[in-house]
């Protein structure tokens, strides 16, 4: 099964709160979203966003430049029946990050939750690191989430990588500057326990 094909499975056979990665509200992110100094008119992508309520949270806070990836069709037709007319003032986007066309230097602001750990083959994620120094503005930052040194070895059937600070840091070398890293515990839907990493890195 091809990965589209896998997510849009995913996210057809399971109701939003019922997937492992699931949470009310992105706290973490919305706060490093904030100490990234955004304001309504930054312009923000959240990679791989899959049903995440980040979107309707930033737009409760009045941001006005956001964009939505994610390689789910069945995704991204949640969340926009979800936010209903406001919709309208997301763009959205379909595809692979590894392999969408983005325009250059236009965010300022990437926040990824749980997309990189998926990626593990080496060429996904330099791909993925091209696809951000291409799109990230010089001087942008860079919010990345991913498994933990203690988080799961495998999440929603694939084989996943997990990361601490440096590791994280080190695939996406030296034109990124690491500002601040933190661990989180979060709680599954079914009360397990995952370890999820927060790297926040400014584009030099």
């Amino acid at each position: 099964m091809d990965p589209q094909a896998h997510w849009d499975k995913i996210y057809r056979d399971n109701a939003p709160d019922h997937v492992s990665w699931y949470r009310q509200h992105l706290e973490a992110s919305l706060a490093l979203i904030e100490q990234a100094g955004a304001g309504p008119s930054t312009s923000i992508i959240d990679v791989g966003a899959g049903e995440s309520t980040l979107v309707d949270d930033l737009l409760a806070r009045s941001y006005s430049n956001l964009t939505v990836l994610d390689i789910s069709h069945a995704a991204i037709a949640a969340t926009k029946k979800r936010l209903g007319d406001a919709a309208d003032r997301v763009r959205w986007l379909i595809g692979d990050i590894t392999k969408a066309e983005l325009q250059p230097a236009v965010y300022d602001v990437w926040h990824d939750r749980a997309v990189f750990h998926f990626l593990t083959s080496a060429a996904d994620r330099s791909a993925y690191v091209r696809q951000a120094v291409r799109a990230v503005r010089r001087g942008g930052h860079v919010i990345v989430s991913a498994f933990g040194p203690e988080g799961p070895t495998r999440c929603s059937g694939l084989d996943v990588v997990r990361y601490d600070a440096e590791s994280l840091h080190a695939e996406f070398g030296a034109k990124f500057r690491l500002i601040s890293s933190s661990r989180q515990l979060h709680e599954t839907p079914i009360g397990t326990i995952q370890q999820f990493l927060y790297c926040h890195c400014i584009l030099q």
